[in-house]
């Protein structure tokens, strides 16, 4: 015995010695780093698993007399572990294993001799279970003909075991053996007799039963209910359940790597994800790509309440509810999402507001929701906006649609540029914008003024589609110039203000801006009416002429003026005028019925036109909220061709003449006087 505890001890000093030479690289700069170094030191000592060694007799007889690899949790890992028992056999396999000739499986050497499944992530990290190898910390020793090595790794190795009283059911079962006898077993006493009983029923215990390596998602009775739920899961939906020939630990888990499950055939596709929130929990996702009469396309959610439980045949998550089952409402989907799931804040939210907004959400036949994460209402300034309860109600409308709009139609949508969609909240559109294809696939979406990523899409519901967004709509976050570089539509003005530095003031927070930006089709429109001109406007050469028509749709005040402001005031004085730059801007701005973009909606409404010398300029985008004043969105610049002169074969603006003329004037007068 003691033999074996100095050989483990030899390992362990190996590996602090392994260490201390990797932390000395990074520290050998850093003199106030390195005074803890020492307690670095310790703190990667796996002490804790060291003394349990010592005390089983099995595992020190493997050290003393035979090969071995040993995966050592550190002491961190242990703060963490809840279980009280650490089963140090399962920890040890009986055959030397450097970390890259580790195969898929290794059996350990607890009784029953139960796999460790050996997977790696897409930066190249290796895991045992869900336990990541601390690639550093690897020590190999070779003595006596004995080769043993250690790894170390950031999580303890959990078994599936037997609760006591149960001594004739299996150590180490497949996954249908457990699934029969999941009572038994230490799962924290949670159920699966509903899908068990539909598995026997549909017939498909040999999906289960497989040899191999598979990764098994098993329904718990919580998910079943409502009633009519458990009839729904067939033959396919359990099919969905499972994915063939690969292990999946969540640790190890690729975000949002939709894999095949064993319902991808030709009439039938439906892929299987995994991801996580910020906040630390995980979520499985069914895709139904293709479907039938019983099975409708989209996205099912499932949040895993007992993940990676290994079994002889590949690992078992425990999930809330069951995958690619569509039966419940927008609202009901909300509800069941109340206490901790992924759109808590949200729902709470729509409550603490008297909850009439879900009552309107319950009433439509046909509704799309953009439903902001829990994350994304952390945000101070959204603190501040939910105390005004008329304004939270506008915002919270804002992320509702009249319509069952998924991805593949807003890609229809979005075939010409950018995808226009009114939501219920008056004379408010969202903003979509596509990029990529397939898993490359990302979807933006703007309304008043915020730009959201849909970070999860398509989550399907009897009367319409959930997408979950990064940011709340409606409560800005960024400045003017933040707002030009983000946004899709307004590329072409920000690129223009870029090389002529004139973005550099947009950033100020001490000012009021009110900006008039062209969109990116209306610089297009220019393309066709001067085709010369607009060439050398995008040209760094001509820089400042670009300044000077941009300097045009810039107003600068204490104060920024939205359409409505805009409206009245034209009523009141027949037109405005709006401090710029260098001068002021003169503009009649009114309201015209049926001004609408978007060729797929479905009413008109009521818009705005600016009246700019003598032309009607549409506002394609109003009130686009920043933090620091607000833009509007036009369908052409405020641009004459009066604007534009041949001089020299350039195209100039009639003001920068004027300046140049000047200059010269001044120039000669200098070298009269001298």
């Amino acid at each position: 015995m003691l033999n074996a505890a100095a050989l483990l001890l030899a390992l362990l000093c190996a590996a602090n010695a392994a260490a201390a030479a990797d932390l000395a690289d990074k520290l050998r700069d850093d003199s106030e780093l390195s005074q803890s170094t020492a307690k670095s030191l310790r703190r990667l000592m796996p002490v804790r698993f060291y003394s349990l060694l010592e005390s089983n007799q099995i595992a020190n007889s493997t050290l003393s007399l035979r090969s071995c690899t040993i995966f050592v949790p550190t002491n961190e890992a242990f703060q963490r572990y809840k279980s009280k028992t650490t089963h140090v056999l399962y920890h040890i396999t009986t055959e030397a294993y450097t970390q890259k000739r580790l195969p898929n499986t290794v059996s350990s050497d607890m009784a029953g001799n139960p796999p460790l499944y050996i997977t790696k992530n897409s930066n190249g990290d290796i895991f045992v279970n869900n336990a990541r190898i601390i690639p550093s910390l690897s020590v190999e020793t070779n003595s006596d003909g004995k080769r043993q090595i250690m790894h170390i790794i950031d999580e303890v190795l959990e078994p599936l075991t037997v609760k006591a009283g149960h001594s004739d059911t299996p150590n180490n079962p497949n996954a249908l053996k457990f699934l029969k006898n999941a009572e038994e077993f230490n799962v924290d006493n949670i159920g699966v007799r509903t899908y068990r009983s539909q598995v026997t029923m549909a017939k498909k215990e040999s999906v289960y039963d497989a040899a191999g390596q598979h990764t098994f998602l098993v329904p718990v009775d919580e998910g079943f209910k409502l009633s009519a739920r458990s009839s729904l899961v067939d033959g396919k939906v359990i099919d969905g359940h499972v994915i063939p020939n690969t292990v999946i630990f969540t640790a190890a888990a690729q975000h949002d790597d939709p894999k095949a499950s064993a319902a991808f055939e030709d009439l039938l596709k439906v892929t299987v994800s995994f991801f996580k929130q910020k906040n630390g929990k995980m979520y499985v996702k069914s895709n139904t790509i293709v479907g039938d009469a019983k099975h409708r396309v989209g996205v099912v959610l499932a949040e895993i309440v007992k993940a990676n439980i290994p079994v002889s045949n590949g690992v078992v998550h425990l999930i809330h509810r069951p995958l690619m089952i569509i039966d419940t409402t927008v609202t009901q989907f909300l509800q069941e999402n109340a206490e901790n799931g992924a759109l808590r804040k949200f729902y709470e939210v729509i409550m603490d507001n008297g909850g009439a907004v879900l009552d309107d959400i319950n009433s439509l036949t046909e509704v799309t929701i953009l439903a902001p994460s829990n994350e994304a209402w952390n945000s101070s300034n959204i603190n501040n906006v939910l105390r005004d309860r008329n304004k939270i109600r506008q915002i919270l409308n804002m992320h509702i649609i009249k319509d069952r709009l998924n991805v593949d139609k807003i890609r229809q949508k979005n075939a010409n540029l950018i995808a226009q969609v009114p939501t219920v909240n008056n004379n408010t559109f969202l903003y979509f914008n596509v990029r990529g294809e397939g898993a490359d696939t990302v979807i933006t979406v703007e309304g008043g003024g915020v730009n959201a990523t849909v970070i999860q899409a398509d989550v399907a519901q009897t009367n319409g589609y959930v997408h979950i967004i990064d940011h709340v709509l409606g409560v800005p976050y960024t400045t003017v110039l933040g707002k030009l570089e983000s946004d899709p539509m307004m590329s072409d003005t920000y690129k223009m203000g870029k090389f002529s530095h004139f973005n550099d003031q947009l950033n100020n927070t001490q000012r009021r801006f009110t900006y008039f930006v062209p969109r990116d089709k209306g610089w297009q429109k220019t393309e066709l009416d001067y085709p010369s001109a607009h060439k050398k406007l995008f040209m760094a050469d001509f820089s400042y002429h670009s300044k000077s028509i941009l300097e045009r749709h810039l107003a600068i005040s204490d104060k920024e003026y939205t359409m409505k402001d805009l409206v009245k005031f034209s009523q009141e004085s027949g037109s405005v005028i709006l401090p710029t730059f260098r001068d002021s801007l003169s503009i009649r701005v009114e309201e015209e019925a049926g001004h609408l973009h978007d060729e797929y909606a479905s009413h008109e409404w009521t818009g705005y036109v600016i009246i700019w010398n003598y032309k009607k300029i549409n506002v394609y985008r109003p009130d686009v909220e920043c933090t620091n004043g607000i833009i509007h969105v036009i369908d052409y610049p405020l641009l004459e061709e009066k604007d534009v002169v041949v001089a020299g074969g350039s195209y100039l603006p009639e003001s920068s003449i004027c300046i140049i003329l000047a200059n010269l004037i001044m120039i000669t007068v200098a070298k009269f006087l001298n």
